[in-house]
């Protein structure tokens, strides 16, 4: 991670978008940790600031004051969660590494944990649009962290050159999103085998080409 820096005594436009350090990046490490711990308990609507700092061990002026209100809360989290998320795989194949891809958000739905995180987070997107734009934020630089698994594909020859990248990547992890937010099914291993065969065989028949002006 780069190198954080102080935030300033003023509340930022957007809470998060300034890195903290030394004490500061204790707060906002404490305070997010609660807000997680929150989330995963009780969902966004009962999140509340003072109990988030108390919980936090921090000041409620503190918390008032750096992220403002719940929204401020989540939004930053999720900027938080996209600096953590682990690096894609390098198998040596594009099969292999959008399984992998495929593998991970799997297990990421079915964690007990991170399954009612990530369905708190989806309810704040759905009714805020602040949260709304973070978690589109977060899911960007998560497509971006793994797009170099399609460039390696296409060096390799086993994608054409006009390959959408996001697009590709979107398709795998889509059809496990939809059971888990939408028709709430239960996820096997074998949705995220199914998904990776449906991605590998709409990229040959040329589903993901980029157009000639640059957008799908």
């Amino acid at each position: 991670m780069e190198q954080e820096t102080r935030l300033s005594e003023s509340l930022p436009a957007e809470p998060g978008t300034v890195r903290p350090g030394g004490r500061t990046a204790k707060v906002r490490r404490a305070v997010l940790d609660a807000t997680e711990d929150a989330l995963v308990t009780a969902g966004f609507h009962t999140l509340n600031m003072d109990q988030i700092a108390a919980s936090a061990g921090v000041g409620k002026t503190t918390v008032y004051r750096r992220w403002g209100s719940p929204v401020g809360l989540v939004t930053d989290l999720l900027r938080d969660m996209a600096e953590r998320s682990l690096p894609s795989a390098d198998t040596g194949s594009l099969a292999g590494d959008l399984q992998a891809n495929a593998d991970l958000v799997h297990d990421s739905l079915t964690d007990p944990r991170l399954a009612a995180l990530f369905r708190a987070v989806i309810a704040a997107a759905a009714c805020d649009p602040v949260c709304a734009s973070a978690l589109r934020g977060f899911y960007r630089t998560r497509l971006a962290e793994w797009a170099p698994v399609v460039s390696r594909a296409v060096d390799r020859g086993e994608l054409a050159a006009d390959i959408d990248a996001l697009e590709l990547l979107r398709a795998v992890s889509a059809p496990l999103y939809y059971r888990f937010a939408i028709s709430r099914e239960e996820l096997r291993p074998a949705d995220a085998e199914r998904a990776v065969v449906a991605a590998l065989a709409a990229a040959a028949a040329g589903a993901f080409a980029r157009t000639r002006d640059g957008r799908d």
